[in-house]
């Protein structure tokens, strides 16, 4: 059987320049940032090679130690290891000429790429405790990365959040290693996997649910979410690299232990409650955000729980690619805020807008979801049927396209913009179902399907597709109550996320509230 030898050499590509890095942690130490970046790319050439093995000699796995340790090459860890060292190498590019002259700056580009060689190792784990001992590595290096300007009262306090949720996460994981090995004999996932198609004894339904617990802590998942949206007094470079890379670490153990957690039905609709409600707390506190960099982290929490939400409807493939493009996304839009905010200055006002009214938006919802229909049935046609849980998710989707038709149908809106609104309904819809497709290609045979819903599977489903729709029903009505005195009021609360940030700095200590207060 070939080793995987060359994608398991990209996170000691980097650990090596990390080593040096560390070793000079002062301003401009020599060529170390040249050395960095170069350590990068060595790790992509690597990453991008192992996808050449992988096509040429089919899937492989190294192990030792009976098991303990165990790292893997197939569909899913090619992906994600290209990924990672792609959005790894932009971000130490980035840092290269952001932190120069930084007093700490070899420091800095020391800790980043222990970082990145952390995911890498975390993405091509196959064992347990391989994941344990990455997460463990995230963890230190993103202490380090977050308390970089240790000065600020502010990226101290973000720095002791993180650690307290991602350490709380680390503890449950090993907890359930331990329950597993105790249950089967093993921490192998394939050999995991394997026993748990014969049953889940009581240790392994407890052990499933603290892997859930684990992944909506490491997602930074309602209600402890507090931690990723504080953590922009680190410099950009680290930003990005969380919020395109890091985030998606409890996504990428879900999928690695998929068909673990899709035998025990609790834990899927744990998912999908989890995921549905901080998709939508995060969107709506997203909305009344002013500072960019602030709307992309609450951003980043309503994508992290659309995508817990995808892994709980069985939907693996489409969570996987959600983290691709998640991904991709977001490392662009924390690099290019500074440009953002630029271009926002010069554009021009725009004149008046179109509001739609009542009669408008449910226009718009009937006619985006007749597009949908319509599109679903002709691939359904050509590729055959979808399962119930694709096309849930695919309504879902679509009432964020409708918000767009609604402005289309307005009375007072032209032509040009109904007509051009409505292509972008069908646009919509037809790459949900191609992306679903090419997903399926790609990752399907080595992920679960989707298993048919039952009455609890139905009722959730039911229960998610309703509560988006009326939450994009009221943002596409929100013109016509925005100045009510009420919506002022509520506005604030919303935009301080209901104050559970606050609750949560009370618990751990690091808000002091006087007795005269």
């Amino acid at each position: 059987m070939t080793l995987p030898i060359l994608t398991l050499l990209s996170p000691f590509a980097v650990i090596a320049a990390a080593l040096l890095s560390i070793r000079n942690p002062g301003r401009r130490p020599g060529n170390l940032p040249r050395v960095a970046e170069i350590s990068a790319v060595v790790a992509l050439a690597l990453a991008g090679a192992g996808l050449v093995q992988l096509i040429a000699a089919g899937p492989a796995t190294l192990s030792a130690v009976d098991g303990l340790i165990g790292v893997r090459l197939d569909a899913v860890s090619a992906t994600m290891t290209l990924l990672v060292a792609f959005v790894g190498w932009i971000v130490v590019r980035y840092a290269r000429f952001y932190l120069d002259g930084e007093a700490r700056e070899g420091a800095f580009h020391g800790w980043i790429l222990a970082a990145l060689g952390a995911v890498l190792l975390l993405v091509q784990a196959s064992s347990l405790p391989v994941l344990i001992a990455a997460f463990v590595a995230i963890g230190v290096a993103m202490r380090q990365l977050l308390s970089f300007y240790a000065d600020r009262p502010e990226a101290r306090r973000a720095a002791v959040k993180f650690t307290l949720v991602w350490g709380l996460g680390d503890a449950a994981l090993l907890f359930a290693a331990l329950l597993l090995a105790s249950a089967y004999g093993t921490t192998d996932i394939v050999a995991l996997t394997a026993a748990a198609a014969d049953g889940l004894t009581p240790a392994a339904h407890v052990a499933i649910a603290l892997l859930v617990v684990t992944a909506a802590l490491k997602t930074a998942a309602f209600p402890l979410h507090g931690w990723l949206t504080e953590v922009m007094e680190a410099p950009t470079p680290v930003s990005a690299l969380l919020h395109a890379g890091i985030i998606n670490s409890g996504g990428v153990l879900l999928i690695v232990t998929a068909g673990l957690v899709e035998a025990s039905t609790g834990a899927m609709a744990a998912l999908v409650m989890i995921g549905g409600f901080t998709a939508l707390f995060g969107a709506v506190v997203m909305l009344t955000q002013s500072v960019i960099k602030t709307a992309l982290a609450w951003s980043t929490v309503a994508q992290m729980g659309f995508m817990l939400l995808q892994c709980g409807l069985g939907l693996w493939p489409l969570a996987l690619l959600h983290i691709v493009a998640h991904s991709l996304y977001k490392a662009h839009a924390f690099l290019a805020s500074g440009e953002a905010v630029r271009a926002v200055l010069q554009l021009r006002k725009p004149g008046p807008i179109a509001v739609p009214n009542l009669e408008a938006v449910a226009r718009s919802f009937a006619l985006a979801l007749v597009l949908y229909a319509a599109v679903a049935l002709g691939f359904g046609f050509i590729v055959g049927p979808k399962s119930a849980q694709a096309l849930a998710l695919g309504a879902i989707l679509i009432f964020g396209v409708a918000y767009l038709v609604a402005q289309g149908l307005a009375e007072a809106a032209p032509r040009a913009l109904t007509v051009r609104t409505v292509r972008a309904s069908v646009a919509a819809a037809v790459a949900y179902f191609t992306f679903q497709t090419l997903a399926e290609m790609l990752w399907g045979p080595l992920l679960p399907a989707a298993a048919m819903p039952g009455p609890l599977e139905w009722a959730l489903i039911t229960l998610a597709v309703v509560s988006f729709g009326v939450v994009a029903m009221a943002q596409a009505l929100f013109p016509l109550w925005a100045h009510h005195p009420t919506t002022a009021g509520l506005r604030v609360h919303i935009a301080n996320g209901l104050y559970l940030n606050a609750l949560l700095d009370r618990a751990i200590g690091e808000l002091r509230v006087s007795k005269a207060d």
